[in-house]
């Protein structure tokens, strides 16, 4: 029997990119998808298709080439983080997810939007990120899209930071960080298939 088939699609967030630290003082990479194969016991074939450092517009060029190209079953969509860190408008950003979701949808390939996490340290870039999850939320549940919520089971529940225990950084995740989405993913889609 084939294998299910799941592209992972994103920023530096789907590359697992992990910021050196005095334990780890070398450049580290933790896919969450290497953490979902192992909870899946390998029951699918998954696809890593993250760039570092990406914006949302990047992502929907490359969409074709690097998501239907494949013909999966699954497109895991995390972007959007960038986007804010250099001021693009959120409608924006939220267009151009929108659009993914709609090319997967037409392309027979079921989409799963991820919000963004929160941050530390830069608190005045966490509202944007509220603003911009809540409209992927809103859009996923008007169209009957999958989607996770990592901003919320990443953030502290009052001031909304990103939890330490998540970044290394305050922007990029931690191991911990990334075997959340692993567990959102698994807990929410994967383990139900």
């Amino acid at each position: 029997m084939n294998k299910l088939k799941i592209v992972a699609f994103g920023d530096s967030l789907t590359v697992g990119y992990q910021s050196p630290t005095m334990e780890n003082p070398y450049y580290l990479e933790t896919p969450y998808i290497d953490f979902l194969a192992e909870k899946t016991e390998n029951k699918f074939n998954f696809i890593m298709k993250g760039i570092s450092g990406e914006m949302t517009e990047e992502m929907l060029r490359r969409f074709d080439e690097d998501v239907i190209s494949f013909k999966p079953n699954y497109v895991i969509i995390l972007g959007g983080t960038n986007d804010i860190g250099w001021g693009i408008a959120i409608d924006e950003t939220a267009d151009n997810l929108f659009a993914m979701y709609d090319l997967a949808i037409k392309a027979n390939i079921i989409p799963i939007a991820v919000t963004i996490p929160s941050i530390r340290g830069f608190d005045e870039l966490i509202h944007p990120r509220v603003i911009l999850n809540n409209m992927i939320i809103e859009h996923c549940k008007s169209k009957n899209i999958l989607y996770i919520d990592l901003f919320k089971a990443s953030s502290k529940p009052v001031t909304l930071q990103l939890e330490g225990k998540y970044a290394n950084d305050g922007l990029h995740l931690s191991t911990a960080g990334y075997k959340l989405i692993a567990d959102l993913l698994y807990n929410e889609v994967f383990g139900k298939i």
